[in-house]
C-alpha cells in the first residue's frame, strides 16, 4: 500500500491580511497530480485542515471540490481534527463526505478502521488520533498539583492511544497488514515555528515519542517543520504545506509518501511542494537592506516576493520606510511586513522605562509606541493623521 501524509493545510488563513487561496488551490492541484504519479491509494490530513474554526466559504469550497476530484481518481481520504478545527464543523459534514471516498475524524468517538488499496482490498489498520482535548479525555480533580495534573494528562493520552492500538490489533486479525497511527500534537524534541500555537499549555507540552503504541507508522500533525521524532524513521511529521510564517521560509516544505510492502514500512519519501508565492526575510541596517533588496533588480515580475524586513538600527522607522518604499517601487516585491527587529524593540522599551513624560512631546511618545508595532505603512499613516487631528481639535479647544 502507498499513503501520502499531510498536514496543517490551514485553508483560509490570513496572512497580514493577504488571502492564501491561489497558493493552497496550487498545492491542491500539485497533491491530486502527485497522487495520479505516484499511484497513491490513500492521503492522511493529520489535523488543522482550516485554519479557524469557523472556515470562511472559499476555504470550505475548496476542500469540498478536492474531496470530489480525489473521489474521481480512486483515492482514499482521512480527515482528522486539529487544535484549530472545529469538532462540530468538521463533522457536520462527515456523513455526505463518507458517500464521497473520504473519513473525517474530529472528535475521540472514533474507531480502528481499515483503509483500502485502489482495487479494494484491505491495505492498512488506521488509528485515527485527532487533536485530543483534555476535557474529553480527562476529569478535572480538585487540589492537584501542577505535576500532578501534567501527569494525568499524560497517562490519559497514552491509554487512549494504547485502547486505539488493541482496537487496530484485533481489527487487523491474523491479516499482515501495517498499522498507521495519527495524532496532532507536540511530541518532544519536535522544532517549532512563529505559526505553531502552543498546546497543552499549563499541563502537558510535549508528548514522549516513547509512549506512542508500537504502530509501523505514526502520523503526526501541528508542527510546521517536516521531521523525523527522536532519529526514528517511523514517528515523523510532514510539516505545512506552505509557509504560514516569515521563520518557515527558506527551509524546502513537503509531503510524505510512505510505502509498505508485506504488511512493514518499505519507504519514507519527501515530496517537495513547489513555491507558488515566495516569501523572504531581510534584515539589517538601512545599507544592508538596500545590498540585500538588489538581489530582485532583475528578478522576473511575477511572482511577486512577499517580504518581512526587520529594520536594525535606532533611526525612526518612519523615515527609513519611505526610502525603502521607494527602492522598492519597481522592484517585483511586495512588503508584508516592516518593522524593527526583536532586538531593536526590547531596547526601545528599555530605553522607555529610563525616560520620564517631562523629557517627551506627545509626539514623541506616540512614535516610540507606534515603533513597537508591526503595522504597514499606510496604518501607520492614518494613525499620525488621527493624532495630528486630535492634536488640533484640544488645541482649537484651548483657545477657545
Amino acid at each position: 500500500m502507498r499513503l501520502i501524509h499531510t498536514s496543517d493545510w490551514h485553508l483560509g488563513q490570513n496572512f497580514y491580511t493577504r488571502s492564501r487561496a491561489p497558493e493552497h488551490q496550487a498545492f491542491l492541484n500539485w497533491l491530486l497530480e502527485a497522487v495520479e504519479r505516484h499511484q497513491v491509494d490513500a492521503i492522511i490530513v493529520a489535523g488543522d485542515i482550516f485554519d479557524t474554526g469557523s472556515p470562511p466559504s472559499y476555504a470550505r469550497e475548496l476542500y469540498n471540490r478536492f474531496v470530489v476530484q480525489l473521489q474521481g481518481i480512486g483515492c482514499e481520504l482521512h480527515v482528522l481534527g486539529g487544535n484549530h478545527d472545529s469538532v462540530a464543523t468538521l463533522n457536520e459534514s462527515r456523513e455526505l463526505l463518507a458517500c464521497l471516498n473520504t473519513r473525517v475524524y474530529a472528535g475521540t468517538d472514533v474507531q480502528a478502521t481499515m483503509m483500502h488499496c485502489r482495487d479494494g482490498s484491505a491495505g492498512a489498520v488506521l488509528c485515527p488520533i485527532p487533536y485530543l482535548r483534555p476535557r474529553d479525555i480527562i476529569r478535572s480533580q480538585a487540589g492537584l498539583s501542577g505535576a500532578e495534573k501534567q501527569q494525568q494528562l499524560l497517562e490519559a493520552m497514552t491509554d487512549y492511544y494504547q485502547q486505539c492500538w488493541q482496537a487496530a490489533c484485533a481489527l487487523r486479525g491474523d491479516q499482515s497488514l501495517p498499522v498507521v497511527a495519527t495524532g496532532h500534537l507536540t511530541t518532544v524534541g519536535a522544532s517549532k515555528s512563529d505559526a505553531v500555537r502552543d498546546i497543552y499549555i499549563g499541563t502537558l507540552e510535549a508528548f514522549p515519542a516513547r509512549n506512542f503504541p508500537p504502530a509501523d507508522y505514526i502520523a503526526l500533525g501541528h508542527i510546521h517543520r517536516p521531521q523525523r521524532i527522536g532519529g526514528s524513521e517511523h514517528i515523523r511529521y510532514s510539516g505545512s504545506p506552505i509557509p504560514l510564517s516569515f521563520d518557515e521560509t527558506g527551509a524546502a516544505k513537503s509531503v510524505n509518501l510512505v510505502t509498505f510492502s508485506h504488511g512493514a514500512l518499505e519507504s519514507v519519501t519527501p515530496l517537495e511542494v513547489p513555491v507558488s508565492q515566495p516569501l523572504a526575510v531581510v534584515k539589517g541596517s538601512f545599507g544592508e537592506i538596500e545590498n540585500q533588496l538588489a538581489a530582485w533588480r532583475d528578478a522576473p515580475a511575477q511572482p511577486t516576493t512577499w517580504l518581512d524586513i526587520e529594520v536594525v538600527t535606532d533611526d525612526y522607522l518612519h523615515d527609513i520606510q519611505k526610502k525603502i518604499q521607494h527602492i522598492t517601487e519597481s522592484l517585483p516585491v511586495e512588503i508584508i511586513l516592516l518593522r524593527r527587529s526583536r532586538e531593536q524593540r526590547q531596547r526601545a522599551l528599555e530605553r522607555l522605562h529610563s525616560e520620564t513624560l517631562s523629557e517627551l512631546s506627545v509626539e514623541d511618545v506616540f512614535e516610540r509606541r507606534l515603533a513597537l508595532e508591526t503595522l504597514d505603512e499606510p496604518h501607520q499613516e492614518r494613525l499620525r493623521a488621527l493624532l495630528r487631528e486630535t492634536l488640533h481639535g484640544l488645541d482649537e479647544e484651548a483657545s477657545v
